[in-house]
Protein backbone atom coordinates (compact mmCIF):
# COMPACT_ATOMS: atom_id res chain seq x y z
CA UNK A 1 0.00 0.00 0.00
CA UNK A 2 1.32 3.45 -0.94
CA UNK A 3 2.07 5.87 1.86
CA UNK A 4 -0.55 8.38 0.61
CA UNK A 5 -3.25 5.68 0.46
CA UNK A 6 -2.32 4.45 3.95
CA UNK A 7 -2.58 7.98 5.36
CA UNK A 8 -5.93 8.50 3.66
CA UNK A 9 -7.24 5.15 4.96
CA UNK A 10 -5.98 5.81 8.51
CA UNK A 11 -7.42 9.31 8.44
CA UNK A 12 -10.81 8.01 7.35
CA UNK A 13 -10.82 5.35 10.06
CA UNK A 14 -9.82 7.90 12.69
CA UNK A 15 -12.60 10.22 11.60
CA UNK A 16 -15.13 7.39 11.72
CA UNK A 17 -14.04 6.14 15.18
CA UNK A 18 -15.79 8.83 17.24
CA UNK A 19 -19.01 8.16 15.33
CA UNK A 20 -18.70 4.44 16.08
CA UNK A 21 -17.96 5.12 19.74
CA UNK A 22 -20.94 7.45 19.99
CA UNK A 23 -23.17 4.87 18.35
CA UNK A 24 -22.06 2.20 20.84
CA UNK A 25 -22.57 4.62 23.72
CA UNK A 26 -26.06 5.60 22.58
CA UNK A 27 -26.94 1.90 22.25
CA UNK A 28 -26.66 1.51 26.03
CA UNK A 29 -30.23 1.07 27.30
CA UNK A 30 -31.50 3.55 29.89
CA UNK A 31 -34.23 2.60 32.33
CA UNK A 32 -36.09 4.85 34.74
CA UNK A 33 -36.55 4.17 38.46
CA UNK A 34 -39.52 5.93 40.07
CA UNK A 35 -40.00 5.90 43.84
CA UNK A 36 -42.03 7.98 46.28
CA UNK A 37 -39.57 7.89 49.18
CA UNK A 38 -35.94 8.78 49.96
CA UNK A 39 -33.04 6.60 48.77
CA UNK A 40 -31.89 5.82 52.31
CA UNK A 41 -33.70 2.81 53.67
CA UNK A 42 -34.25 1.17 50.29
CA UNK A 43 -30.69 0.36 49.21
CA UNK A 44 -31.25 -3.36 49.87
CA UNK A 45 -34.21 -3.42 47.48
CA UNK A 46 -32.27 -1.61 44.76
CA UNK A 47 -29.46 -4.14 45.21
CA UNK A 48 -31.84 -7.03 44.55
CA UNK A 49 -33.30 -5.23 41.53
CA UNK A 50 -29.76 -4.96 40.16
CA UNK A 51 -29.22 -8.66 40.87
CA UNK A 52 -32.20 -9.55 38.71
CA UNK A 53 -30.87 -7.32 35.93
CA UNK A 54 -27.43 -8.92 36.24
CA UNK A 55 -28.95 -12.37 35.74
CA UNK A 56 -30.09 -11.19 32.30
CA UNK A 57 -26.65 -9.76 31.52
CA UNK A 58 -27.34 -6.08 32.34
CA UNK A 59 -24.88 -4.36 34.67
CA UNK A 60 -25.44 -0.78 35.75
CA UNK A 61 -22.54 1.44 34.69
CA UNK A 62 -21.31 -1.15 32.17
CA UNK A 63 -24.04 -1.86 29.62
CA UNK A 64 -27.01 -0.26 31.39
CA UNK A 65 -27.84 3.20 32.75
CA UNK A 66 -30.50 3.89 35.40
CA UNK A 67 -32.16 7.29 35.85
CA UNK A 68 -33.28 7.47 39.49
CA UNK A 69 -36.20 9.67 40.52
CA UNK A 70 -36.94 9.80 44.26
CA UNK A 71 -39.88 11.89 45.51
CA UNK A 72 -38.46 12.03 49.07
CA UNK A 73 -41.87 11.29 50.63
CA UNK A 74 -43.52 14.05 48.61
CA UNK A 75 -45.79 11.73 46.68
CA UNK A 76 -47.47 14.65 44.94
CA UNK A 77 -44.24 15.07 42.94
CA UNK A 78 -44.47 11.60 41.36
CA UNK A 79 -46.51 12.69 38.28
CA UNK A 80 -43.88 15.30 37.37
CA UNK A 81 -41.04 12.83 37.97
CA UNK A 82 -42.78 10.22 35.81
CA UNK A 83 -43.34 12.78 33.05
CA UNK A 84 -39.63 13.64 33.17
CA UNK A 85 -38.68 9.99 32.62
CA UNK A 86 -41.09 9.82 29.68
CA UNK A 87 -39.51 12.94 28.14
CA UNK A 88 -36.12 11.27 28.45
CA UNK A 89 -37.52 8.31 26.49
CA UNK A 90 -36.28 5.65 28.89
CA UNK A 91 -36.69 2.07 27.70
CA UNK A 92 -38.53 0.85 30.82
CA UNK A 93 -39.88 2.48 33.99
CA UNK A 94 -39.44 0.51 37.23
CA UNK A 95 -42.06 1.51 39.83
CA UNK A 96 -41.38 -0.51 42.98
CA UNK A 97 -43.02 1.41 45.84
CA UNK A 98 -46.56 0.14 46.16
CA UNK A 99 -49.32 1.87 44.21
CA UNK A 100 -48.19 5.50 44.08
CA UNK A 101 -45.41 5.24 41.51
CA UNK A 102 -47.12 2.66 39.22
CA UNK A 103 -50.24 4.85 39.03
CA UNK A 104 -48.14 7.93 38.29
CA UNK A 105 -46.19 6.07 35.60
CA UNK A 106 -49.37 4.69 34.03
CA UNK A 107 -50.83 8.20 33.84
CA UNK A 108 -47.65 9.45 32.15
CA UNK A 109 -47.31 6.86 29.39
CA UNK A 110 -49.24 4.12 27.62
CA UNK A 111 -46.31 3.01 25.49
CA UNK A 112 -43.17 2.77 27.65
CA UNK A 113 -43.15 -0.58 29.52
CA UNK A 114 -43.69 -0.30 33.28
CA UNK A 115 -42.64 -2.92 35.85
CA UNK A 116 -44.15 -2.58 39.34
CA UNK A 117 -43.70 -4.16 42.77
CA UNK A 118 -46.87 -3.71 44.83
CA UNK A 119 -48.92 -5.30 47.59
CA UNK A 120 -52.37 -4.30 46.32
CA UNK A 121 -54.35 -6.09 43.61
CA UNK A 122 -53.24 -4.61 40.25
CA UNK A 123 -56.40 -5.91 38.54
CA UNK A 124 -58.70 -4.05 40.95
CA UNK A 125 -56.63 -0.90 40.47
CA UNK A 126 -56.97 -1.16 36.68
CA UNK A 127 -53.24 -1.49 36.08
CA UNK A 128 -53.57 -4.82 34.25
CA UNK A 129 -56.41 -6.72 32.58
CA UNK A 130 -55.55 -9.95 34.38
CA UNK A 131 -52.62 -11.48 36.24
CA UNK A 132 -51.89 -14.06 33.54
CA UNK A 133 -52.32 -11.68 30.58
CA UNK A 134 -51.67 -8.08 31.67
CA UNK A 135 -52.53 -6.88 28.17
CA UNK A 136 -51.07 -3.37 28.19
CA UNK A 137 -47.67 -1.82 28.85
CA UNK A 138 -47.60 -2.76 32.55
CA UNK A 139 -46.60 -5.90 34.46
CA UNK A 140 -44.61 -6.75 37.55
CA UNK A 141 -44.74 -8.45 40.94
CA UNK A 142 -47.78 -8.50 43.23
CA UNK A 143 -46.69 -9.29 46.80
CA UNK A 144 -50.34 -9.65 47.98
CA UNK A 145 -49.50 -7.87 51.25
CA UNK A 146 -53.03 -6.52 51.63
CA UNK A 147 -54.51 -10.01 51.79
CA UNK A 148 -52.03 -10.99 54.53
CA UNK A 149 -52.94 -8.21 56.97
CA UNK A 150 -55.56 -10.34 58.71
CA UNK A 151 -53.09 -13.19 59.09
CA UNK A 152 -50.55 -10.82 60.65
CA UNK A 153 -53.18 -9.78 63.18
CA UNK A 154 -53.84 -13.43 64.04
CA UNK A 155 -50.13 -14.03 64.64
CA UNK A 156 -49.85 -10.91 66.79
CA UNK A 157 -52.80 -12.03 68.93
CA UNK A 158 -51.24 -15.47 69.32
CA UNK A 159 -48.09 -13.80 70.60
CA UNK A 160 -50.01 -11.38 72.86
CA UNK A 161 -53.18 -13.27 73.91
CA UNK A 162 -54.12 -10.73 76.60
CA UNK A 163 -54.03 -7.74 74.23
CA UNK A 164 -57.68 -6.87 73.65
CA UNK A 165 -56.98 -3.48 72.03
CA UNK A 166 -54.72 -3.52 68.98
CA UNK A 167 -53.26 -0.45 67.29
CA UNK A 168 -53.10 -0.23 63.50
CA UNK A 169 -50.58 2.23 62.03
CA UNK A 170 -51.43 3.45 58.51
CA UNK A 171 -50.30 6.07 56.02
CA UNK A 172 -53.61 7.57 54.76
CA UNK A 173 -51.98 8.47 51.44
CA UNK A 174 -51.88 4.75 50.76
CA UNK A 175 -55.64 4.41 51.21
CA UNK A 176 -55.94 2.55 47.90
CA UNK A 177 -54.02 -0.34 49.40
CA UNK A 178 -55.47 -0.17 52.88
CA UNK A 179 -55.80 -3.56 54.54
CA UNK A 180 -58.61 -2.39 56.83
CA UNK A 181 -61.24 -4.82 55.59
CA UNK A 182 -58.93 -7.78 56.19
CA UNK A 183 -57.88 -6.38 59.58
CA UNK A 184 -61.41 -5.66 60.82
CA UNK A 185 -62.69 -9.05 59.68
CA UNK A 186 -59.91 -10.79 61.61
CA UNK A 187 -60.41 -8.52 64.63
CA UNK A 188 -64.11 -9.39 64.86
CA UNK A 189 -63.35 -13.10 64.66
CA UNK A 190 -60.69 -12.75 67.38
CA UNK A 191 -62.77 -10.48 69.61
CA UNK A 192 -60.27 -7.61 69.44
CA UNK A 193 -60.77 -3.86 69.20
CA UNK A 194 -58.80 -1.95 66.54
CA UNK A 195 -57.47 1.59 67.01
CA UNK A 196 -56.34 3.22 63.76
CA UNK A 197 -53.58 5.84 63.99
CA UNK A 198 -52.17 7.73 61.00
CA UNK A 199 -48.73 8.97 60.04
CA UNK A 200 -47.74 10.56 56.74
CA UNK A 201 -44.07 11.20 57.50
CA UNK A 202 -41.28 10.53 59.94
CA UNK A 203 -42.20 13.64 61.93
CA UNK A 204 -45.69 12.27 62.63
CA UNK A 205 -44.55 8.91 63.98
CA UNK A 206 -43.82 10.15 67.51
CA UNK A 207 -47.33 11.57 67.87
CA UNK A 208 -48.83 8.37 66.46
CA UNK A 209 -47.15 6.23 69.13
CA UNK A 210 -48.12 8.69 71.86
CA UNK A 211 -51.73 8.40 70.72
CA UNK A 212 -51.50 4.60 70.80
CA UNK A 213 -50.24 4.71 74.38
CA UNK A 214 -52.93 7.22 75.38
CA UNK A 215 -55.70 5.04 73.95
CA UNK A 216 -54.38 1.88 75.61
CA UNK A 217 -53.19 -0.15 72.64
CA UNK A 218 -51.50 -3.28 73.98
CA UNK A 219 -50.02 -4.39 70.64
CA UNK A 220 -49.50 -2.89 67.18
CA UNK A 221 -49.92 -3.89 63.55
CA UNK A 222 -47.91 -1.74 61.10
CA UNK A 223 -49.37 -1.34 57.62
CA UNK A 224 -47.17 -2.25 54.66
CA UNK A 225 -47.01 1.40 53.50
CA UNK A 226 -43.70 2.26 51.86
CA UNK A 227 -43.06 5.28 54.09
CA UNK A 228 -42.91 2.97 57.10
CA UNK A 229 -40.24 0.80 55.49
CA UNK A 230 -38.10 3.86 54.83
CA UNK A 231 -38.41 4.86 58.51
CA UNK A 232 -38.19 1.38 60.03
CA UNK A 233 -35.33 2.29 62.40
CA UNK A 234 -37.44 4.99 64.04
CA UNK A 235 -40.55 2.79 64.19
CA UNK A 236 -38.64 -0.09 65.78
CA UNK A 237 -37.09 2.33 68.29
CA UNK A 238 -40.48 3.82 69.18
CA UNK A 239 -42.02 0.37 69.61
CA UNK A 240 -39.19 -0.49 72.04
CA UNK A 241 -39.51 2.80 73.93
CA UNK A 242 -43.28 2.46 74.35
CA UNK A 243 -42.86 -1.30 75.00
CA UNK A 244 -45.56 -2.22 72.51
CA UNK A 245 -45.31 -5.63 70.77
CA UNK A 246 -45.42 -4.94 67.04
CA UNK A 247 -45.77 -7.02 63.88
CA UNK A 248 -44.52 -5.91 60.46
CA UNK A 249 -44.91 -6.98 56.83
CA UNK A 250 -41.21 -7.31 55.99
CA UNK A 251 -38.38 -9.45 57.36
CA UNK A 252 -35.97 -6.51 57.45
CA UNK A 253 -37.95 -4.99 60.36
CA UNK A 254 -37.24 -8.07 62.49
CA UNK A 255 -33.59 -8.03 61.42
CA UNK A 256 -33.42 -4.40 62.55
CA UNK A 257 -34.83 -5.22 65.99
CA UNK A 258 -38.56 -5.49 65.38
CA UNK A 259 -40.46 -8.20 67.25
CA UNK A 260 -42.07 -10.23 64.47
CA UNK A 261 -42.73 -10.05 60.71
CA UNK A 262 -44.82 -12.02 58.26
CA UNK A 263 -45.06 -11.60 54.51
CA UNK A 264 -43.70 -12.56 51.13
CA UNK A 265 -39.96 -12.64 50.49
CA UNK A 266 -39.34 -8.94 49.88
CA UNK A 267 -35.92 -9.30 48.28
CA UNK A 268 -37.16 -11.97 45.87
CA UNK A 269 -39.92 -9.65 44.65
CA UNK A 270 -37.40 -6.98 43.63
CA UNK A 271 -35.07 -9.52 42.05
CA UNK A 272 -37.97 -10.78 39.92
CA UNK A 273 -38.75 -7.19 38.91
CA UNK A 274 -35.16 -6.85 37.73
CA UNK A 275 -35.47 -10.06 35.73
CA UNK A 276 -38.63 -8.74 34.04
CA UNK A 277 -36.91 -5.47 33.13
CA UNK A 278 -34.05 -7.48 31.62
CA UNK A 279 -36.46 -9.61 29.61
CA UNK A 280 -38.20 -6.51 28.27
CA UNK A 281 -34.85 -4.99 27.28
CA UNK A 282 -34.20 -8.20 25.36
CA UNK A 283 -37.46 -7.84 23.44
CA UNK A 284 -40.23 -9.31 25.60
CA UNK A 285 -43.56 -7.46 25.75
CA UNK A 286 -44.98 -6.39 29.10
CA UNK A 287 -48.42 -7.50 27.89
CA UNK A 288 -47.16 -11.09 27.62
CA UNK A 289 -45.37 -11.31 30.98
CA UNK A 290 -47.71 -12.63 33.71
CA UNK A 291 -47.83 -10.71 36.97
CA UNK A 292 -45.70 -12.68 39.42
CA UNK A 293 -46.92 -13.55 42.92
CA UNK A 294 -44.97 -15.00 45.86
CA UNK A 295 -44.92 -18.74 46.33
CA UNK A 296 -43.38 -18.52 49.80
CA UNK A 297 -44.18 -16.49 52.90
CA UNK A 298 -41.78 -16.07 55.78
CA UNK A 299 -42.39 -15.69 59.50
CA UNK A 300 -39.49 -14.13 61.40
CA UNK A 301 -39.36 -13.79 65.20
CA UNK A 302 -36.80 -11.76 67.12
CA UNK A 303 -36.40 -13.55 70.48
CA UNK A 304 -34.05 -10.88 71.80
CA UNK A 305 -36.77 -8.26 71.35
CA UNK A 306 -39.39 -10.60 72.83
CA UNK A 307 -37.29 -11.02 75.97
CA UNK A 308 -36.78 -7.25 76.24
CA UNK A 309 -40.58 -6.86 76.17
CA UNK A 310 -41.06 -9.62 78.72
CA UNK A 311 -42.87 -11.85 76.22
CA UNK A 312 -42.74 -15.61 76.10
CA UNK A 313 -43.13 -16.80 72.53
CA UNK A 314 -45.48 -19.82 72.35
CA UNK A 315 -43.69 -23.03 71.23
CA UNK A 316 -46.18 -23.55 68.42
CA UNK A 317 -45.32 -20.12 67.01
CA UNK A 318 -41.61 -20.81 67.23
CA UNK A 319 -42.18 -24.07 65.37
CA UNK A 320 -43.84 -22.17 62.53
CA UNK A 321 -41.07 -19.58 62.22
CA UNK A 322 -38.84 -19.62 59.16
CA UNK A 323 -36.20 -17.67 61.05
CA UNK A 324 -35.62 -17.04 64.76
CA UNK A 325 -33.24 -14.25 65.74
CA UNK A 326 -31.58 -14.98 69.09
Amino acid sequence: MRRREFIALFGGAAAAWPLTARAQQSATPVIGFLHGQRPDGFDYRVAYLRQGLNELGFVEGKNLAIEYRWANNRIEQLPALAADLVRRQVAVIVAPDGTASPLAAMAATSTIPIVFVMGADPVKLGLVASLNRPGGNITGVNTILSELAGKRLELLCELTPRATTIGYLVDPRSSVITDEQSVYTAARALGRQIIVVEARSETELEAAFAKLAQQGAAALLVNSGVMFTGNRDKIVALAARYRIPTIYAFRIFALDGGLISYGGVDMEAHRLAGVYVGQILKGAKAADLPVQQPTKFELVINLKTARALGLEVPPQLLALADEVIE
